[in-house]
Formats: C-alpha cells, sequence, structure tokens
C-alpha cells in the first residue's frame, strides 16, 4: 500500500508561458526579454515550490541583486507572473505571491470541476498512443512516490499531459491559471491525505486514464469531476489553511522595507 508522501526538496514544475517582450524589438530588447523570462522562471518555480508561500512580499530589489539582473527585467518577470495568476502587482504599492481566502479557493475549485473535464473532453480524440502510455507510466511513478513536492511535480505533469490535445487556446490558457492559484492548497490536501485518501487518488487517476484509453468522454469527464470536487470538499473541512499568517505583516513589510534601496513606488504600502 502506497505511503503517504512526505515533504521533500525536488522541485515543482514550472509551467510553459510565453515571455511578453517590450520596447521596439532591438537587440536590447531582446536580451531584456530573455532576462525577463529568467526571472520569471525563478520566481515561478519558487512560487510553486512552496518556498515563496501565497501572500509572501515579492521585493524587487532583492530579486534583481540575488540574479544579477536589473529592476526592468524583474519588473516584467512579474507582469508576466500577474498574468499566469502567479503574482499580484499592486501600482505605488509592489508585488506579492497571489493568495486566496476559503471563499476565493472554493470558487475556483467550481470553475475547474466545469472546465477541466471540458478541456479534457476536446482533448482525448488527439491524445496519441505514446501520450497515453505516458499517463500511465506517470500514475505508475505517482503510485511509487512517498514525497509530497514529488507528487505535485507528476500529478501537475500527468493531469495537463491529458489537456495536451485540447486545440482550444483560451480553454487550456484558463486551465493552466488555476493550477497556477490553487497548487498551494493542493500541497495541503496532499499533506492532509491519510493512506486510504492516497489509495483514492491512486484510484481515480487509473480509471481517468482508462477512459481516456477507450476514448469514453462521458465517463473521463465524471471521473475527472469526482477528482477536482473531492479535493474542494477536503479542503472546505480545514477552514485553518487559509488563515495561516503567509504575508508580511505591517511591521515586518515596514522594517524590511526601510532597508531597501528600491524606489519609493515598489516599497509602499505595508501588506497585501
Amino acid at each position: 500500500m502506497p505511503q503517504k508522501p512526505t515533504t521533500g526538496s525536488s522541485a515543482t514544475g514550472s509551467s510553459t508561458s510565453a515571455s511578453r517582450t517590450s520596447g521596439s524589438g532591438t537587440s536590447g530588447s531582446g536580451a531584456s526579454a530573455v532576462a525577463s523570462q529568467r526571472v520569471a522562471d525563478h520566481l515561478r518555480t519558487a512560487i510553486l515550490s512552496g518556498e515563496l508561500r501565497p501572500g509572501a512580499r515579492i521585493r524587487q530589489e532583492e530579486v534583481a541583486a540575488r540574479l544579477g539582473a536589473s529592476r526592468l527585467p524583474v519588473r516584467e518577470a512579474l507582469r508576466i507572473l500577474a498574468a499566469e495568476g502567479l503574482t499580484v502587482v499592486k501600482s505605488n504599492s509592489g508585488a506579492w505571491v497571489s493568495k486566496m481566502d476559503m471563499a476565493e479557493c472554493e470558487g475556483v475549485y467550481k470553475i475547474r470541476e466545469r472546465l477541466e473535464p471540458l478541456a479534457l473532453s476536446e482533448s482525448i480524440p488527439h491524445l496519441t498512443a505514446g501520450q497515453i502510455a505516458e499517463l500511465a507510466a506517470i500514475a505508475r511513478q505517482i503510485e511509487q512516490t512517498t514525497d509530497v513536492d514529488r507528487f505535485l511535480t507528476l500529478d501537475r505533469r500527468l493531469h495537463l499531459l491529458t489537456y495536451a490535445g485540447c486545440r482550444v487556446g483560451q480553454l487550456t490558457a484558463l486551465v493552466d491559471r488555476f493550477w497556477n492559484t490553487t497548487q498551494h492548497y493542493r500541497r495541503a490536501f496532499a499533506r492532509l491525505a491519510g493512506d486510504s485518501g492516497w489509495e483514492l487518488i491512486h484510484a481515480e487517476h487509473r480509471l481517468i486514464i482508462e477512459a481516456i484509453r477507450r476514448a469514453d468522454t462521458v465517463d473521463a469527464e465524471r471521473f475527472l469531476t469526482g477528482h477536482i470536487r473531492r479535493t474542494r470538499l477536503e479542503l472546505g473541512q480545514h477552514p485553518e489553511l487559509f488563515t495561516e499568517d503567509d504575508h508580511d505583516t505591517a511591521d515586518t513589510a515596514d522594517t524590511a522595507d526601510t532597508a531597501d534601496t528600491a524606489d519609493p513606488a515598489d516599497i509602499a504600502g505595508a501588506g497585501h
């Protein structure tokens, strides 16, 4: 019987959103775009892995210094991540990792219960035999892991691969965004699951993959809807997950900002 995963240090996979470029398309702006994507990739990994928690303040000066970048690519990276649902950027205030309260999280999960089965149904006719074989292989790896972070990485790979055949770009963009914004709460759910909970997760994965193999979109949608709903209902039993003080308090933000050398537009404001 699979054991309940424990927290490990493996990095969570990042999304593959395209970078946004600014300027007139000169070599300088191209270099800036590359730098912006490098910063975005770094911050995305930190957020999805849980290193940066929901509500955490992102100080642009510190990020720039750590990565050896100027402030412009950091600002652009934060805009990229805001479009992906990972950060919140406020003019004349600063940037934070996105954070949801319980009602917001429940609302996103209800949307996911409807959007993702549709994405799956649109995807199934276009999935290749190789992709279906890869899904089965990933599911087996999930069943063998005892590490929460590795589970999250593999689980993300599995589900997003099931949507790989969907040709409705707007739909897959929304799916990616909602996976980003709920990453922290899936991690919390993974830690809450007991042995029976893990057995059920594995069984649901097998049911979804078998329905995909049969090209049975009705069953696939039904199994996926229940899979997502069960997580939502479980999270609803733990309101404490949404009241954790993961963000900077006014005191700590003010203290840190006093020492920052960032411009005033980046350090005004005390919290989110």
